[in-house]
């Protein structure tokens, strides 16, 4: 029996990715006394498994999230409640990373773009910085290392149906990137 059974064990859904596992359950707000409950014992039980098997639960990356729409999350006091684990308590947040994406209780992706954007143009700053120094091949490595990887990547599918002014942002980042590569300043005219 493997981590993986247990979960299914305790009817959580369970995904694997290296050493992080992260835990899904679904319930309604009348459901969730129960529902944290049964995410204490499976945690519990996960826990008991990986220190028979040589292994540690790191308590101080356990995250909590309590996610939902803005009526259902406003129903909740502040994020939702905590959970107890082995003398540890493990209060919700308001958002948590997973693979690279920030997700919100309520389910925008605010906090995931404003991290891409903040990061994108960071480096577009020191890129212009150096630009003088590079040819336009470089510069196109460059910001394609450091900028468009970013925000043009497999993370993008939760993109699908985001809201325009939270795709507008994002587009802002890959128009600054083509003034960088192009040399240009945002209000410059083309050649004709």
């Amino acid at each position: 029996m493997d981590l993986a059974d247990r979960a299914v064990e305790h009817d959580v859904n369970f995904h694997g990715y290296a050493d992080d596992t992260q835990l899904y359950v679904n319930c309604r707000p009348e459901e969730i006394a129960a529902t944290t409950a049964k995410l204490e014992r499976c945690i519990t039980d996960m826990d008991y498994w990986m220190s028979a098997n040589r292994l540690k639960l790191n308590m101080d990356k356990t995250e909590l999230l309590w996610a939902g729409t803005r009526y259902n999350m406003s129903m909740l006091n502040d994020s939702g409640p905590s959970i107890q684990l082995n003398n540890v308590t493990v209060n919700a947040s308001q958002h948590v990373r997973v693979l690279r994406v920030h997700f919100s209780s309520d389910l925008s992706l605010d906090k995931h773009v404003s991290s891409v954007t903040a990061i994108c143009f960071y480096h577009l700053r020191q890129l212009r910085c150096i630009r003088r120094l590079l040819d336009a091949d470089s510069t196109s490595t460059l910001v394609y290392a450091f900028v468009t990887s970013r925000v043009d990547n497999y993370r993008n599918a939760i993109l699908a149906r985001a809201l325009k002014t939270t795709t507008d942002r994002l587009q802002r980042v890959l128009n600054a990137a083509a003034q960088v590569v192009s040399d240009t300043k945002e209000f410059d005219q083309g050649l004709s």
